[in-house]
């Protein structure tokens, strides 16, 4: 693999807007989807997450404008959002690199300057998930992990109830006007738990990281809608 000794800069995309059009043709060019719903998505990119921050080759100052004519400056693109119940914690999510400039460690310098923007913001840990890069992520210091709820879009016309539910655990339900709430029968005995599934097979030979969470780096009982294994990981930064 590759050095990369050019300077390199993260910046968040809604900085950027001239950036938009190749960043969607970018993550288009990834996982599909329309044009039009790639920008969508990026266009709601902020400082109060979700953030889309980009890679950009700095030849001179730190964020200039791209001359007519220039090739595009851009990298890749990582997303993060924020995570339910985890106010220090960031999702990780819609990691890519350009196909051309892959194989030359860039992959790393962009997580590596992800978990720098994340630390300084006041985030401690860093969530994600992938279908087959657990592997690279291990390199980089992550962990397996239980799967985490990520919190795609805050609004601030968002009533301070459901913000409430995405920040942490739900407390006691307060009794409503004009006195102490009724008081409510009694539950029925939870049924009888179900017995443990059997244990999975051990984990094969070829370094992979030890079982943790039911999952090893080489299995996973996650699945997506499609049926796809899906790694859940985090990290301490």
């Amino acid at each position: 693999m590759g050095s990369v000794p050019e300077e390199l800069s993260l910046v968040p995309l809604h900085r950027r807007p001239e950036l938009l059009e190749a960043c969607a043709e970018l993550l288009a060019d990834e996982w599909g989807k329309s044009r039009a719903l790639r920008l969508h998505a990026l266009r709601r990119s902020s400082d109060a997450f979700p953030t889309c921050l980009v890679l950009l080759r700095i030849p001179g100052s730190a964020e200039p404008e791209t001359p007519p004519g220039e090739p595009c400056p851009l990298v890749g693109h990582v997303r993060l959002s924020r995570v339910a119940g985890q106010p220090h914690g960031l999702f990780v999510e819609s990691v890519v690199v350009a196909r051309a400039l892959r194989g030359c460690g860039y992959g790393r310098r962009l997580m590596e300057a992800a978990e720098s923007y994340a630390r300084a913001r006041g985030f401690h840990r860093l969530h994600l998930s992938t279908h087959d890069k657990q592997h690279f992520y291990a390199h980089l210091g992550f962990a397996l992990a239980e799967p985490v709820q990520s919190v795609p879009f805050l609004s601030p016309a968002m009533p301070a109830e459901a913000l409430r539910a995405f920040a942490g655990p739900a407390g006691p339900a307060a009794a409503p006007p004009g006195g102490p709430a009724a008081p409510r029968p009694p539950l029925p005995p939870p049924p009888a738990a179900p017995p443990p599934p059997p244990l999975p097979p051990p984990a094969q030979a070829g370094g992979a990281q030890a079982e943790s969470c039911g999952q090893s780096l080489l299995e996973t009982p996650h699945r997506d809608a499609r049926g796809l294994p899906v790694f859940w990981m985090k990290k301490d930064i």
